[in-house]
């Protein structure tokens, strides 16, 4: 295809587009007109962009960078090849246009790739005129046939057309620049044009900060794209505004007073949130983290770049958010929303991130850029799939990558081996120890129990009750995690969950397409109600939460119904939209230093149906050898499957070298099973291969009939223990003193230590604690003849909490503010604000 200049000008008018696209700047501040200051800026910021996406001379003549310049050649030239072979209604072969918005997307990032490859130093297609000129002919193609009309655009997702599509335009315009301008002077105008015009989300073709779709990372995605057009451009207001709106990413998220009522970011716990009440640091998180560095880069050098030192808050992104959700290299399931259908790997999902660190470490100077470097370090050596960094955006960031590895500093994690992190502003904990990783995810009143969208986690419904991971130190977690756990492992059945008997259907099969669509009653593809009801529904729940103490935790939630089925026995949904209901618990998690003992009161169901709680899920190869061991509670040897009177079991994987014990303390009869399983990845998402897979699917779950009445459970998970240590184990140091729907908690002789959970109002006397209503309370004798305590409440609703400590009056050493400790008679009372504190620990020390 090729178009003649004249061709080109009858459908951009230069002027007239050059206009319309000026007309959306914003008011904001501008330098003087025709400032040199602005122009050299505008220049920097375009190489910068260009050094960031292709490299430079010096980068791509490392060895190390290779592989990346291969693979963008190599992809350029079979965009090439489907250019050439295209057939009617398409650009490139097999992608036809018309009705389907990702084709379009793609269409659009198979140019960029085309064009990334012409200015990539080293590329054999650098400069090439006649490559470019198709780049060009192509983009007048799809915006003249496609993209241009306003009434016509913007079918499918809002995505689409208010981010992805602009993203590839954005960076083609700017590396394609001069070439454009010789060819189609008018293009950039029109594209900028009908970029402000998709932002239908937006206010007058631009940002909204009041939004719900300009948050968050979509907020960074958008705000770069407008930076790059401003630079392409010379529009000094859309680029110092887009910067001032990306800002806005960079601001803690106070829950107790809302920007623009946005809940989408981090937290101070390091929580990130997404989709307003979704977990998601290890997807749209790492997606913000790769963005703002980005702009880091791309700014860089100019008057733009601002003054106050945001890489700052971005390292404590990563030390607090992002590190301790990432185990030998891997990205943790209970953080990805529902990218935990998608066949990329939890290693994979760590390049982005990693890559992100590296250049950080550039901008950071001396113990700083030391820990990231040892942390990057960290990920290569600990990873059990080696990173490639041909996977990073940047050549660049390869080249930095290869002299961090190559450097003299020791690998670190940038999270310590012992280590607890309560993240209750998004309902998640995690557990570490040398030897472990333990993953928690809760829900509640306030973060999603699942998220479903575009046909992808397609049986999400009890990922966020209480469902865990173990991961292995030493394992390859592709064998024992992520899609493949998904596909064979029933969803009733996840590891730690307590569900009902019964088989639900999936939104495709419920209403015949990727989501309920009712738009008299409010329901379309983006509406608030499908995010509320569909796409990622929260829980009824107030209770979910923790409390920590240095390296020891407790969790705890209260299962309940979520919002779709309050509403529908409400009478608020329409007749033909199906919720469901779910079973009752009260659950506790004691996670300590090799075992993590859970407590379960209450557990059963109001509408009598049959309940499974899961004490573990383990998916394992089909050729590995697997054994299952353990012992009756009369001490009678067993092995094998089925239900008995257990009152141990362990599974060891001795193909995998990896273990784990379970002392069964209280409950039904433990059934363990060990069964293979062969399903196609298709069954959690529709765009996955259809090919199948079989994994061995082990499971170890307490069983409740129909009509059972509401039963108390209690087990301990040993990760690594060994068959005598298991057997063992209940005859150890640690008791469980209380379990019942009001109060769950343990002690740890050994420890010193005792930790609870309290649900309901009133007084609760647990061991040598008496504690005022609903809280979360740890609370150990050192070895000094200190005691250190540890409150939150898991509510988030409490102004006060108040405990005694009975015994010997104690007196304080130190104490969070807010805390205030008074000798009461018979011992020492403790009263602790809580209110507005979301859930956080507050921590003293008593003599």
């Amino acid at each position: 295809m090729h178009l003649s200049r004249r061709a080109l000008l009858s459908v951009f008018p230069a002027v007239a587009l050059q206009a319309a696209a000026q007309s959306r700047a914003s008011a904001a501040p501008r330098r003087a007109p025709g400032g040199a200051d602005a122009v050299s800026d505008h220049a920097t910021l375009l190489r910068n962009t260009a050094a960031v996406f292709a490299g430079t001379a010096e980068s791509n003549a490392r060895p190390e960078v290779a592989p990346k310049l291969a693979s963008i050649e190599s992809t350029a030239r079979t965009r090439l090849a489907a250019l050439d072979d295209a057939g009617p209604g398409e650009l490139f072969k097999g992608v036809p246009l018309g009705t389907s918005d990702p084709n379009l997307n793609r269409s659009f990032q198979y140019l960029y790739e085309i064009a990334l490859a012409t200015r990539t130093p080293a590329s054999d297609l650098r400069d090439d005129p006649a490559v470019r000129r198709r780049v060009v002919d192509g983009l007048v193609h799809l915006h003249e046939r496609y993209y241009g009309d306003q009434s016509k655009g913007y079918y499918g997702n809002w995505f689409t057309w208010e981010i992805g599509i602009s993203a590839h335009v954005s960076k083609i315009l700017v590396l394609l620049g001069d070439d454009i301008t010789a060819l189609a002077a008018g293009l950039p105008a029109a594209y900028v044009a009908s970029m402000d015009a998709y932002l239908r989300n937006g206010r007058d073709g631009d940002v909204d900060l009041d939004s719900r779709f300009h948050t968050g990372a979509n907020l960074a995605d958008i705000t770069t794209n407008r930076i790059l057009q401003g630079a392409v451009l010379g529009d000094d207001a859309r680029i110092r505004k887009a910067v001032a709106d990306q800002l806005t990413v960079f601001a803690t998220i106070d829950p107790y007073d809302l920007r623009h009522g946005v809940t989408d970011g981090f937290y101070a716990d390091g929580s990130f949130v997404q989709h307003d009440s979704v977990a998601y640091t290890g997807s749209y998180g790492k997606g913000l983290l790769t963005r703002v560095v980005q702009t880091v880069k791309i700014l860089d050098g100019t008057a733009y770049a601002p003054g106050e030192d945001l890489t700052g808050t971005v390292r404590r992104w990563v030390t607090d958010g992002f590190a301790p959700v990432i185990f030998e290299g891997w990205m943790m399931e209970i953080v990805k929303g529902r990218g935990v259908s998608r066949t990329t790997t939890g290693y994979s999902d760590v390049a982005a991130v990693v890559e992100a660190v590296v250049d950080l470490s550039s901008y950071a100077t001396g113990a700083d850029a030391a820990a990231l470097a040892a942390y990057v370090k960290h990920v290569h050596r600990s990873s059990k799939s080696p990173l490639d960094p041909t996977g990073f955006v940047s050549p660049v960031s390869i080249a930095r990558h290869a002299d961090i590895v190559a450097s003299p500093v020791p690998p670190k994690d940038l999270t310590p081996a012992a280590h607890h992190t309560a993240f209750n502003a998004m309902d998640r904990t995690v557990h570490r120890r040398p030897g472990y990783a333990f993953a928690l995810a809760r829900s509640s009143a306030r973060i999603s129990k699942y998220e479903y969208m575009s046909g992808e986690n397609l049986m999400p419904w009890f990922q966020g009750d209480g469902a865990h991971c173990l991961y292995l130190s030493g394992e390859d977690q592709t064998g024992a995690y992520g899609v493949d756990y998904y596909t064979a492992v029933s969803p009733y059945r996840l590891a730690g969950v307590t569900a009902p008997v019964e088989a639900r259907r999936t939104v495709p099969e419920l209403y015949g397409g990727l989501w309920y669509d009712n738009p008299a009653r409010g329901f379309t593809a983006s509406s608030t109600s499908q995010n509320t009801y569909v796409y990622f529904p929260r829980a009824t729940n107030a209770f979910s939460g923790g409390a920590r103490l240095g390296a020891y935790g407790t969790a705890g939630m209260v299962l309940a119904d979520d919002v779709p089925w309050t509403a529908k026995q409400a009478g608020a949904l329409p007749d033909d939209f199906v919720a469901y209901r779910g079973a009752r618990a009260t659950k506790s998690w004691f996670l300590l230093d090799d075992e993590i003992v859970v407590l379960a009161a209450g557990v059963g169901d109001p509408a009598g149906r049959a309940v499974t709680t899961t004490v573990d899920a383990r998916i394992a190869a089909p050729s590995d050898t697997v054994t299952l061991t353990g012992g009756l509670r009369d001490g009678t040897p067993w092995s094998g499957t089925g239900t008995a009177p257990l009152a141990w079991l362990r599974y060891a994987n001795t193909t995998r070298g990896t273990a784990v014990g379970y002392a069964l303390l209280d409950g039904p009869e433990p059934t363990a099973a060990l069964e293979p399983v062969t399903r196609s990845r298709r069954v959690v998402r529709q765009a996955n291969p259809a090919a199948p897979v079989t994994k061995q699917v082990f499971t170890l779950s307490l069983d409740l009939p129909a009509g059972a009445p509401p039963t108390a459970m209690a087990y301990a998970i040993l990760p690594n223990a060994t068959a005598r240590r298991t057997a063992s184990w209940a005859r150890g140091p640690l008791t469980v003193l209380t379990n019942t729907p009001e109060a769950q908690a343990v002690k740890h002789a050994h420890l010193g230590l005792v930790a609870a959970n309290t649900f309901a109002p009133g007084t609760h006397h647990v061991e040598h604690l008496a504690i005022d209503g609903p809280a979360s309370v740890l609370v150990r004798r050192n070895p000094d003849g200190t005691t250190a305590l540890a409150v939150s409440d898991p509510t988030t609703e409490r102004r006060t909490i108040a405990l005694t400590l009975r015994g010997r009056t104690l007196r304080p050493v130190c104490a969070d503010e807010g805390v205030r400790v008074a000798p009461v008679p018979g011992g020492t009372r403790i009263e602790v604000t809580t209110h507005q504190a979301y859930g956080r620990s507050f921590v003293a020390t008593l003599r």
